[in-house]
């Protein structure tokens, strides 16, 4: 295997010339074929997380990261930075509007998770833990046994209450009000953390992990832990082999792979590894499965036994008539019902935590009341125009040029007097989205936006989200939750993008749900990037002609040579053939992991493009890096200092501080990200780098995100041989298990039978 190398890389072999492909001008180090991949290790092999191993900032789900897009649940990866939320602190900004951005959206999320907890205690009512099945458990486990013989619905004990309705403001107040920046949560007592120190050093495990433990299980951290060791898992890295020798080790031969503690833990443990791959639920027959992987001797009795001690509930939806919105006819689609005898039951039943469960019920309220509420309206215009005019739900799918669609509207609706706002997913996106437009981590956190009146809702009467792919479900909760009664919500954005970083897929679900109506663009993305991104689209990789080097195949044999390549691409043939300065160029790769993963492509291209020793935590100054101030959010920027308080960063216009503590676990270089991190930002150049490892984490979504982030020019460095071709015609992402279209066909389905 060949060593990363920040020198320029010997002259190559001159190209055999290739349709849809364009050799670098003034350069002969740019093929324009494509040769036979190398034998690196595969990025697409799960790694081996270590518990002691700290996370790293910013991983997001790929070929060695956690999605639904890209993995299959239950898998054994452990996130890094990104992958667990609730991680760590807020960034703190060197301005008061920076510090409140970060701390304020954590702020919004615990104070989502409090209102859920009250809607649990509403509907359900305590559930003692450890108890012996009578009462509510009691009935939680017949509902468990109900359902899977069809006989009953597991929304029985969990039906939504009615959201109150929030009225919309009449005028736009004199002053809108902002809450302050919050505190950032304070750290773990010291002596919670000695404590809890001392316990994991008598079960043998690492004492680093204390800190990571006091803060997941609270004041009480030291006796809970001693009294269940599988809490442990709870940490992210803790593998359940690793929790299991903990508890041996505490609990000697009184612990057993059937014990209810440990089969418990691992339900959770599992239900949470899916939620990192996207999954809001998993069918219980694959969470049976995973238990017994995992040697688990009952697995039916330990789900049985995790939901009558609350730590998961159990759903069947209940499927509708009809659906509520179609503008086609489905005629074709009506099928005669088969006898009563032989009907199974209608939808599988599931099991998820009630952090996601609740999210997706306060989601699916908060849409259906935006229907209900809308004052019809005929607005004159486009055809986006009109349907926004007439109802309070709105979505918009389109490619990159479409975008133009939504932001028209919103200039239409000024105009009409509204109060309208552009809510984007990245900063980068921000720029052609108008001058007003604000990322949707910034109008939640109070930053930039309208900020929100005495009852908490925005002074606003229409707001486009751009980008709305990438909404996760508690993000989309606490952004619909925040929306006056009669607000208009258009939802734009690409259907073929990768999905989420976190749980969830929003878009998709109310898409496929029909509540509303759904406007397709038909204004194509222009040019040979434009052409090559909408023909993988639909699942072909086109040959396109690329007279201005719009695209060039550099073929490589091994994951070395394309570490070697891609440095040379960015430093010098880019900038000097293109025109576009390595400050303006992205390399995007399918991992963080393996020989050509972000971080072997990150110290390649430090070492050639800004050398230093890392005095600052690993970083120099000019130094490219990747923030993740919350988790599943990554914010590009360049080092500008350091000092005693922190990590001084230059982010677009803004300035900001990444806090010490937080600089190893929410701070990496930036030279090279995952796509799922470049999804919704554009770079006027791109590098996608495909070693020959990388072939396994490749999907047609994927390809569709890393290629579609560049403006005008991008370079594929080539090793997958035919696996690019494969993955564009046959590389379908695993769909994520969610519940939010059964949950807004339902609320929808319900008020036309009234």
């Amino acid at each position: 295997m060949t060593e990363p190398s920040g020198e320029t890389a010997p002259e190559a072999v001159e190209p055999a010339d290739r349709p849809g492909t364009a050799e670098e001008p003034g350069t002969d180090a740019e093929p324009g074929g494509d040769e036979k991949p190398g034998t690196a290790e595969e990025a697409g092999t799960p790694e081996e997380p270590d518990v002691n191993e700290k996370p790293e900032a910013s991983e997001e789900p790929g070929a060695d990261e956690k999605s639904g897009a890209d993995g299959e649940p239950g898998a054994d990866e452990q996130p890094e930075a990104d992958g667990e939320p609730g991680a760590g602190g807020a960034a703190e900004g060197a301005g008061a509007g920076e510090l409140s951005e970060a701390q304020a959206e954590l702020a919004a999320q615990r104070e989502l998770r409090a209102k859920i907890e009250a809607r649990k205690a509403e509907k359900s009512g305590p559930v003692v833990s450890g108890a012996k099945l009578s009462g509510t458990a009691a009935d939680l486990l017949a509902a468990v046994r109900a359902v899977e013989g069809g006989a009953g619905s597991g929304s029985t004990f969990y039906e939504a209450a009615p959201e109150p309705r929030r009225p919309a403001a009449e005028a736009a107040p004199a002053m809108t009000v902002r809450p302050p920046a919050p505190e950032r949560p304070a750290a773990p007592a010291p002596g919670t953390t000695a404590a809890v120190r001392e316990v994991l050093a008598e079960g043998g495990a690492p004492e680093a992990l204390a800190v990571q433990v006091a803060a997941a299980l609270g004041e009480g951290a030291a006796t809970a832990l001693r009294e269940d060791p599988w809490q442990l898992l709870a940490v992210a890295g803790v593998r359940p082999e690793q929790a299991d020798g903990f508890a041996r080790a505490l609990l000697g031969p009184a612990c057993g792979p059937g014990d209810p503690r440990r089969t418990v833990a691992l339900t959770v443990w599992l239900l949470e590894r899916a939620a990192l791959q996207g999954h809001t639920a998993l069918e219980i027959g694959t969470v049976r499965a995973g238990l017994a992987g995992h040697a688990v001797p009952d697995p039916e009795q330990a789900v049985e036994t995790a939901v009558s001690e609350g730590a998961v509930l159990v759903f069947q939806e209940e499927e509708t008539a009809e659906e509520p919105y179609d503008g086609e006819d489905d005629e074709d689609d009506e099928e005669a019902p088969a006898p009563a005898a032989e009907q199974e039951p209608a939808t599988p039943v599931l099991l998820g935590l009630d952090r996601y469960a609740l999210a997706e019920e306060s989601l699916a309220d908060g849409l259906a009341r935006l229907v209900r509420t809308a004052t019809p309206a005929t607005w004159e215009g486009a055809e986006l125009e009109r349907a926004a005019g007439e109802h309070g739900l709105v979505l918009h799918t389109g490619g990159e040029a479409s975008r133009a669609e939504p932001v028209a509207l919103a200039a239409a609706a000024r105009e009409r007097g509204l109060r309208t706002l552009v809510a984007v997913h990245a900063d980068a996106g921000r720029q052609a989205a108008g001058a007003d437009a604000v990322t949707v981590a910034a109008l939640l956190s109070g930053a930039a936006g309208p900020g929100r009146d005495e009852d908490g809702a925005f002074a606003l009467d229409l707001l486009v989200v751009l980008d709305a792919p990438q909404l996760d479900v508690e993000t989309g909760a606490m952004l619909v939750e925040s929306l006056p009664d009669g607000c208009r919500l258009v939802l734009s954005g690409d259907p073929e993008v990768l999905g989420a970083p976190g749980a969830g897929r929003v878009f998709a679900d109310v898409r496929a749900a029909r509540v509303c109506p759904r406007i397709a663009s038909r204004v194509p993305d222009p040019g040979p990037l434009g052409e090559l991104v909408s023909g993988i689209g639909v699942g072909e990789l086109h040959q396109v002609e690329a007279p201005g080097k719009e695209v060039v195949i550099v073929p490589v044999r091994d994951a070395g040579e394309a570490v070697h390549r891609t440095v040379q691409l960015v430093a010098d043939s880019v900038p000097r053939a293109i025109g576009v300065p390595s400050e303006q160029t992205q390399v995007v790769t399918v991992g963080h992991g393996g020989s050509a993963g972000t971080r072997a492509l990150n110290a390649a291209l430090k070492q050639r493009l800004n050398p230093g020793p890392g005095r600052f935590g690993g970083y120099d100054p000019r130094d490219r890096v990747a923030y993740a101030p919350v988790p599943g959010r990554t914010v590009t920027g360049t080092v500008l200092s350091a000092d005693a308080e922190g990590l001084r960063l230059r982010c677009g216009d803004d300035e900001l501080l990444v806090p010490k503590e937080r600089v190893e676990s929410a701070l990496r270089h930036g030279w090279a990200l995952t796509a799922h991190q470049a999804a919704g930002a554009r770079w006027p150049a791109v590098v996608v780098v495909l070693p020959g490892d990388a072939a396994g984490g490749l999907s047609r979504p994927w390809v569709y995100t890393a290629f579609g982030r560049a403006e005008r020019h991008l370079s594929v460095v080539h090793g997958v041989d035919q696996a690019l071709a494969r993955a564009v015609a046959e590389g379908v992402a695993p769909e994520r298990t969610t519940r939010l279209r059964p949950l807004l066909e339902g609320l929808l389905a319900a008020d036309e039978e009234k």
